[in-house]
């Protein structure tokens, strides 16, 4: 079973649990956007729930007592209040309450102290208290995990949540390994394990021969493959558009359809999607070009098709199209607008010298190249990532001269101010990692390699390099991942047989490009399951969003980093 499979399966069992019927799904926002990822409006309107409302301290005061309320919600301190309120004055005939992990036995007092009017007819655990984004990769939503390099509490506690209620709906119950050189991964692995030992009776489920493995990760330890500009579809558009809760807002195009001004993407419901959500670049302009000249074929229409702009006036000018396939028309003018970014920042040739950096491709021409590219005039962001991956893979005495040097020149060239300050603070994030885990940082070098294709604008497309967390997860798989390096968190000794599954965690984000890489190692590798998961999806501003407050109060040091 996979991790859409297991929230799906939550939700079907409660629409039948309560019976048939009208039913009304009340929800708090996080589980609104669990819902909705998995399941679109019309499959739920199947299952008779006719009514969505959100828990909230303003909700509806009108009362529909001939309706059924599914209750779906985390266990958190203001929803049980917010609860409580409800049932002491219900609007809705019976409830039906599920939580989407752990509540403890003083809130379910709480609760049934408040059913004065002895509405509620069930309360469960159903463990779907993380975003399925697809059927391998989860998401918990946290844009920022702590400050001055360290947990904040309330986060910690959250992705402790996210990854029990992820290892109860796929029935797991694993060994657990962390990185030591990252003391939050250890922190996290101990607040989990503490978690085993308290429920002991809903972990102790069946094992097979093999024990699942969890392996905990750190972000500091790979900080280079959020900032590099990736070119398959799904990570490309979340890069230069942004994919929230599965949703691309294109309101910002001028003259966008009312009905294209927020688009969904998700795998789930649109199957175009679905099926290209790995190709690259190059080969999703190919088949949306294909798709356009069968159905001009059929229109008997010899309209030229040569750009992505010939592509989108072809899609306007034809209502008849527009009305067929809706869901190439918002596609094409995603591309569009991927095709424009390219162009508007020079892209091509900036990421060329990306992956030239981050593989150590001719290093001694990266600072000239870095220079030639800011006197293009590319946009600040641009060049001060190009400086940043060149300060995160550079380590001897001139390469530190030659970023002075760097970074001069982005002041001289008037980059904003904020850019250049994290340079600085990119070095600080990634600074304690190398001091206690070097050899970890050591990414294999790679050959780059174009893809030519005929389509104008989208040609000279580069692969992208392979990030250190699939190294990792290769070494796992194979029995060869160094326990000095990322031990078990047990003195018992651990069986070297090979491991059939393994769910990865990433504190401070996972990527695209990473689910795209472990969504190949689960092809390849039919005989092992692995999962990834971290406390958001990132895109560069995201990740960089999140270095901010990481290091927000650390300095630079000899020694490392200290906090202030």
């Amino acid at each position: 079973m996979d991790l859409i499979q297991a929230i799906k399966l939550y939700i079907i069992k409660m629409t039948e649990d309560c019976g048939p019927g009208m039913k009304v799904l009340l929800m708090d926002k996080t589980t609104t956007s669990i819902v909705s990822a998995v399941f679109s409006q019309s499959e739920i309107l199947q299952r008779e729930v006719y009514l969505f409302e959100q828990l909230t301290s303003t909700s509806s005061s009108d009362s529909m007592y001939h309706m059924k309320c599914i209750t779906f919600l985390r266990p958190t301190n203001e929803n049980i209040s917010l609860l409580c309120k409800e049932l002491r004055n219900p609007r809705y005939g019976y409830y039906y309450i599920y939580f989407s992990n752990i509540i403890s036995k003083t809130d379910i007092k709480t609760i049934a102290e408040s059913d004065i009017q002895e509405v509620v007819r069930e309360v469960q655990e159903y463990y779907a208290d993380y975003l399925a984004v697809a059927p391998h990769l989860f998401s918990l939503n946290i844009p920022s995990c702590g400050q001055c390099l360290s947990w904040d509490p309330l986060q910690l506690t959250r992705c402790t949540q996210g990854i029990i209620s992820v290892l109860l709906s796929l029935k797991k119950n694993p060994l657990i390994r962390f990185q030591a050189s990252s003391k939050m991964s250890k922190q996290l692995a101990e607040k989990v394990k503490v978690i085993f030992s308290k429920e002991e009776n809903l972990f102790n489920l069946k094992q097979g021969d093999i024990q699942p493995q969890l392996l905990i990760l750190d972000r500091r330890e790979d900080p280079v493959t959020p900032l590099l500009m990736p070119w398959s579809y799904q990570a490309m558009v979340h890069e230069l558009l942004t994919i929230n809760n599965n949703q691309v807002d294109l309101s910002h195009i001028e003259d966008i359809k009312p009905d294209l001004q927020k688009v969904l993407l998700c795998a789930e419901q649109d199957d175009l999607y679905k099926q290209n959500i790995y190709k690259n670049f190059g080969e999703i302009g190919e088949i949306m070009k294909s798709l356009i000249d069968d159905f001009k074929s059929k229109a008997k229409n010899h309209q030229k098709l040569d750009t992505i702009s010939d592509m989108k006036a072809f899609v306007e000018n034809y209502p008849q199209f527009k009305k067929m396939s809706g869901t190439v028309a918002k596609h094409v003018i995603i591309m569009e607008q991927l095709s424009n970014y390219v162009t508007k920042k020079n892209l091509l040739e900036v990421s060329e010298l990306q992956q030239q950096i981050a593989c150590d491709i001719q290093s001694s021409q990266h600072t000239q190249k870095i220079r030639e590219l800011i006197e293009k005039n590319i946009p600040d962001e641009e060049a001060s990532k190009l400086v940043m991956l060149y300060a995160l893979k550079s380590f001897s005495k001139d390469s530190n001269r030659e970023l002075t040097s760097l970074i001069q020149i982005l002041k001289s060239k008037k980059v904003a101010e904020h850019w250049i300050e994290l340079v600085h603070d990119v070095m600080k994030y990634q600074s304690k990692i190398i001091l206690d885990n070097e050899n970890t940082l050591k990414n294999a070098k790679q050959i780059t390699k174009r893809f030519y294709k005929d389509l104008k604008g989208v040609d000279n497309i580069f692969t992208q390099h392979v990030p250190l967390m699939k190294e990792l997860v290769e070494d796992l798989i194979k029995s060869r991942l160094k326990e000095e390096q990322y031990p078990f968190l047990s003195d018992i000794n651990q069986p070297t047989k090979k491991v059939q599954d393994v769910i990865v965690f990433v504190i401070g984000g996972v990527t695209y490009e990473e689910s795209m890489a472990i969504y190949n190692m689960n092809i390849a590798n039919p005989q092992v399951r692995i999962i990834l998961g971290g406390s958001t999806i990132h895109n560069s501003s995201s990740f960089l969003n999140e270095v901010k407050l990481a290091t927000f109060g650390v300095i630079k040091s000899r020694s490392g980093s200290r906090k202030l």
